[in-house]
């Protein structure tokens, strides 16, 4: 009885350890698939997979992080010049000001950046970018000119405020997440001086469809009477 028992418990613990050695594997053999699932926000993935770096793992949604801050900075600083040469008011200008100034730092870290982790980075706006600019440049003079300004900086910083949070969160790179951090910073001076411009259409900020006016409803323990029935004064 005791062979057996023994010889019982040895095939347990053998069944146990071949299934803890299966486990382990997947992820000590394909370069750290498991983890690439949950590495950080999704974007474009350039199929180059996690890369190991001397500032720590680089995901493809680090590196799309890297290229868009490059990006933002090819059509957001000549589109702050044009506010300060173009702009009629004050707050415009002001805006201008803080998009050249934001964003000639920020291009400068990142080139470091795009240097330091070996990310290619592109060189000209992509094509809505330059539609964006295309825009501004066709608008009027004056206040036309500047909602469209406004308008279109405010809804774009929107959408990146989100994405920097996010790789701020999750990044395991150091110089990635020194980057979203001044991002982080920037992005947000940009928004407060857009808005302060007094210019900003919040209703058409989002690609969802504005939320219908609630239907007026007849206050608690006072419905409303049929119109046959009310009287008129």
């Amino acid at each position: 009885m005791a062979t057996r028992y023994t010889i019982g418990s040895g095939v347990v613990i053998a069944a146990l350890a071949v299934t803890l050695i299966a486990l382990l594997i997947p992820v000590d053999s394909f370069g750290g698939r498991a983890s690439a699932a949950a590495a950080g926000p999704a974007g474009d993935d350039d199929g180059a997979g996690i890369m190991s770096t001397a500032y720590g793992p680089l995901t493809p949604a680090d590196r799309d992080f890297i290229r868009k801050v490059r990006l933002a900075g090819l059509w957001e600083l000549p589109a702050g010049k044009q506010a300060q040469q173009r702009g009629t008011r004050p707050s415009i200008r002001t805006a201008g000001d803080h998009l050249v100034d934001g964003h000639t730092e920020l291009d400068r870290q990142v080139i470091q950046v795009g240097q330091a982790l070996g990310v290619a980075l592109p060189d000209q706006p992509t094509a809505q970018q330059q539609d964006w600019l295309a825009q501004m440049t066709r608008a009027a003079q004056g206040e036309p000119y500047e909602r469209v300004f406004v308008q279109l900086l405010r809804r774009a910083h929107g959408k990146v405020f989100a994405l920097v949070a996010a790789i701020r969160a999750q990044t395991r790179n150091s110089m990635v997440r020194a980057l979203a951090t001044s991002a982080n910073a920037t992005v947000l001076d940009h928004i407060s001086v857009l808005e302060e411009s007094g210019l900003v259409d919040f209703d058409t900020l989002s690609d969802q469809p504005a939320p219908p006016s609630p239907k007026p409803v007849a206050l608690l323990g006072a419905p409303a009477l049929p119109s046959s029935v009310r009287s008129t004064k």
